[in-house]
């Protein structure tokens, strides 16, 4: 049996919890190896990279950085596309545009020996979209060899609809509207931070922001046109994204139905609280390295049913938590598409059921 390597690209804000979570978990997992690409050598990425080397992951980069991360007292094993192509999943977790810049130089030559190719939400058509929980039904083994895990948000989005609207696989959404409210930026980051909160922009005219539109292509690998439309905004916080939602549905319903279908699943956790601070600070003291891998985490208190067909509320985002999940749920059914299921439930203990 050949051996199982998952080569992570990147080691950003999902690159590095990601490569870490699989080390983590390679056995139980069934993965023999974890590789990254790092691309730049520099002294303040030193302490993580000898972290994730030290919890199993061997470091590669392009040939001609060699020496300098070897000056930083950093020895890489694998020369880019050496790494690539000995690997059997390729998960790509780089900036927005290089993801699709690497399929077309890298990726496409090495289909022939490799499962899959994995890039997250910013490489809009890398391949088909994917959440865990979702649209599972949808992949196809051997054709889907290209897959885009959406962003944490239309993670969140696509979660609220299925449970709320979709029920044992009827559509009862008649339209769904949600306001992303994000945070500015992430906590490790330094720059890009907005001074007050800022507006976005509608440049989809028929879903609004990416978040709708992305939803709406996810539901379509199911056969599902959905009526949805996002705004989006952020606001001058590292803490967390938060949804508002508003459904409206054809047959009614009452919130203690909508609890009990939220209760039902594993990947969505409820909670008491309405402070992304809390919600944020239990992540830290309760997931993996502070991720929650939930889906979403919807508030209780903000749940509001109107006649019966109009629900509204407020959920919040477990930022890389969801899309760290869907990565590594696609990565085990590249690799194990008979018992993937079963094999990521050796995550189920940052399932939250409740934050």
């Amino acid at each position: 049996m050949s051996r199982k390597v998952v080569h992570v690209v990147g080691t950003g804000t999902i690159g590095e919890p990601l490569i870490g979570l699989l080390c983590d978990f390679k056995e139980d997992l069934g993965i023999d190896e974890v590789t990254f690409h790092k691309n730049t050598p520099l002294t303040t990425d030193r302490s993580k990279v000898k972290s994730l080397m030290s919890r199993g992951a061997r470091l590669t980069t392009h040939e001609e950085k060699f020496d300098g991360f070897n000056a930083i007292g950093l020895k890489p094993e694998f020369q880019t596309e050496e790494a690539i192509d000995r690997a059997s999943v390729v998960i790509d977790c780089t900036p927005k545009g290089v993801g699709h810049s690497n399929k077309h130089q890298y990726y496409e030559k090495y289909l022939h020996n490799t499962e899959g190719f994995v890039a997250q939400g910013s490489e809009f058509e890398f391949g088909k979209m994917y959440a865990r929980g979702i649209n599972d039904t949808s992949l196809i083994h051997d054709d889907d060899k290209f897959v885009q895990v959406v962003s944490c948000n239309t993670h969140n989005l696509s979660s609220i609809v299925k449970n709320i609207a979709l029920i044992d696989g009827e559509n009862n959404l008649i339209e769904g509207r949600f306001n992303l409210i994000r945070r500015s930026n992430d906590v490790s980051q330094s720059n890009n931070f907005v001074p007050s909160p800022q507006v976005g922009k509608h440049q989809d005219n028929e879903f609004g922001t990416h978040h709708a539109r992305d939803a709406a292509l996810l539901f379509k690998t199911m056969d599902l046109n959905l009526n949805l439309f996002s705004s989006a905004m952020i606001v001058n916080t590292q803490y967390m994204h938060i949804l508002h939602f508003h459904l409206k549905v054809k047959e009614p319903t009452n919130i203690q139905k909508i609890i009990a279908r939220f209760d039902a699943n594993d990947l969505i956790a409820t909670t008491d609280k309405v402070n992304a601070n809390e919600v944020f600070s239990f992540g830290r003291d309760h997931g993996h390295f502070g991720r929650i891998l939930n889906q979403t985490v919807v508030s209780i208190p903000s749940l509001s049913v109107r006649n019966g067909t109009e629900i509204t509320g407020f959920c919040f985002t477990p930022q890389d938590g969801n899309s760290l999940l869907s990565s590594i749920a696609i990565t085990e059914w590249f690799l194990y598409p008979h018992s993937y299921e079963s094999k990521i439930q050796c995550l189920s203990s940052f399932f939250f059921d409740e934050v």
